[in-house]
């Protein structure tokens, strides 16, 4: 093992098989401010924007902030910014330095810094992907206003903690000097990711602007409700980085690199063209520019995502820690396909998916023994985000007259497998937003739990079939709870053990 760090110092060095970058990085500019600097960022939005300097158009450096942790500053400072993406499919791995991350903050150590990036007039977009229970929604969809975090903000402009905070302050003092509004571009799986983030940031603008009614200043929400927020479908497969990928790629550079990223071959993102402040030139390196992006959305929700949930939760019900073992199984690889069918007619008609080659393409990402995705990294969050990948689809085929069957074991699974915590399965295997709120649900009647898990997710809350939902999923609890997956799978007709 090396005791040299990546840098810029030490491009020059690393082995020609690997790609570094082609620009001379003192020469860009920051252009983009993203929020969430995470491995998804880095393997994804970061690498498209490498591109592009690559290609000449050196104002769209990127800022990264960390809203909570510093362990990716922490991590890539030391490096410049530097670090290795490592492309991996069943049969090769091909290493690539992304250099377009300029510099990193961190929001709790210093707010101001963030705040004077983002009124940088060289910024002209702001990304995120800060997952979906940072956009701190209540159970109906709105801001959850009661929020701590939320409540501090709107107390404290000058020293935010969301996201919410620094965008609204930020386009607020933007405003104040006649700078031009920066675009924000969200790329979390949010349905109309852009629609929704745009509604949430006028609505805690307007609770800003209920505060300062007495300042003279009191517009800020309307002011807001004119920026543009554009939806983008992001799909990229980021599985968690080891310490065994670490040393593997430190090998491979001669060089050591304090937090690679691993992803798959596949990249995908498509964007609404909505950018008046300008953007990059994303379409020439593989990126869908589009009017609207509702559709691609649904489908990589409603068949990539959603099926990434039901591999996960069976998969940790049927003790398979990692994606490509547990589609592996042909039980449940039989019921990927009976989802999808359920999921396919809920998608639009006339938008022109191809549906059957993106399945196809799917089925050959989730057999990529390479990747290595574990089954619990994808099983966090799930009530935040079960709701769009699997329950809209479920309510869509309730309402044309159809059973949804195979979706709704998704969501007795996931309440299986939360049940499982502390048992067959670790206490803090994977994590939810109302994790404090699951105490003893394991111990009530499958029917009762089920009722509870909606009324807390929030799940189908006002649709008229809501009983019907969760009447097929407690049947299918409690088969969890009697037999296990196999139980489950074989009152759908997959697998040979009778229900």
């Amino acid at each position: 093992m090396t005791n040299r760090r990546l840098s810029n110092s030490t491009l020059k060095a690393l082995p020609a098989s690997v790609a570094v970058p082609r620009y001379d990085r003192g020469a860009i500019a920051p252009g983009i401010v993203h929020l969430g600097v995470g491995a998804f960022h880095r393997a994804h939005q970061a690498a498209y924007v490498d591109d592009c300097l690559a290609a000449g158009e050196t104002g769209w450096g990127i800022v990264g902030v960390s809203l909570r942790s510093p362990d990716t500053r922490d991590a890539l400072a030391p490096q410049d910014g530097l670090y290795t993406l490592a492309i991996r499919s069943s049969v090769e791995e091909e290493l690539r330095v992304v250099g377009s991350i300029l510099s990193l903050l961190v929001a709790p150590e210093d707010p101001a810094a963030v705040l004077a990036a983002l009124t940088d007039p060289l910024t002209r977009i702001v990304t995120l992907t800060i997952t979906e229970k940072a956009y701190l929604r209540a159970a109906g969809g709105g801001l959850d206003n009661t929020h701590p975090d939320i409540v501090h903000d709107l107390a404290n402009p000058q020293m935010p903690r969301t996201a919410h905070g620094f965008l609204t302050e930020a386009l607020s003092r933007r405003r104040a000097t006649g700078i031009q509004p920066f675009t924000v571009l969200c790329c979390d799986n949010l349905p109309a990711n852009g629609a929704t983030l745009h509604r949430l940031l006028v609505e805690f603008a307007a609770l800003r602007d209920a505060r300062l009614a007495t300042s003279g200043d009191a517009r800020l929400a309307a002011h807001i409700a004119g920026v543009a927020f554009p939806s983008s479908m992001v799909d990229r497969i980021v599985p968690a980085t080891t310490d065994a990928d670490r040393a593997r790629i430190a090998v491979e550079l001669g060089v050591e690199d304090a937090w690679p990223v691993i992803t798959e071959p596949f990249c995908q993102w498509v964007v609404e063209d909505d950018f008046p402040a300008g953007r990059p030139a994303w379409e020439k390196f593989g990126v869908t520019m589009v009017g609207d992006v509702g559709p691609f959305e649904d489908m990589k929700l409603r068949l990539l995502n959603g099926s990434h949930s039901a591999i996960a939760y069976l998969g940790l019900l049927s003790g398979y820690d990692t994606v490509d073992r547990a589609f592996a199984d042909p039980a449940i690889r039989q019921f990927v396909d009976g989802l999808w069918a359920e999921a396919i007619p809920t998608l639009p008609q006339d938008a022109g998916l191809d549906t059957a080659g993106y399945t196809a393409q799917l089925a050959e990402r989730y057999s990529n023994t390479a990747l290595a995705h574990r089954t619990a990294q994808i099983a966090n969050d799930g009530s935040q985000k079960l709701p769009q990948r699997i329950v809209a689809s479920a309510v869509e085929r309730l309402s044309a007259g159809d059973p949804p069957a195979h979706l709704m074991l998704v969501v007795a699974a996931w309440i299986a497998a939360c049940e499982a915590r502390g048992k067959t399965l670790p206490e803090a295997h994977f994590t939810d937003p109302i994790d404090t709120r699951l105490t003893a649900l394991g111990s009530r009647p499958a029917d009762e739990a089920v009722t509870a898990m909606f009324d807390l997710a929030g799940f189908a809350r006002d649709h008229s079939q809501r009983m019907t939902l969760i009447d097929l999923t407690t049947a299918h609890l409690e088969r969890l709870r009697r037999g296990g997956p196999a139980a489950a799978l074989a009152a759908l007709g997959i697998g040979s053990e009778k229900p």
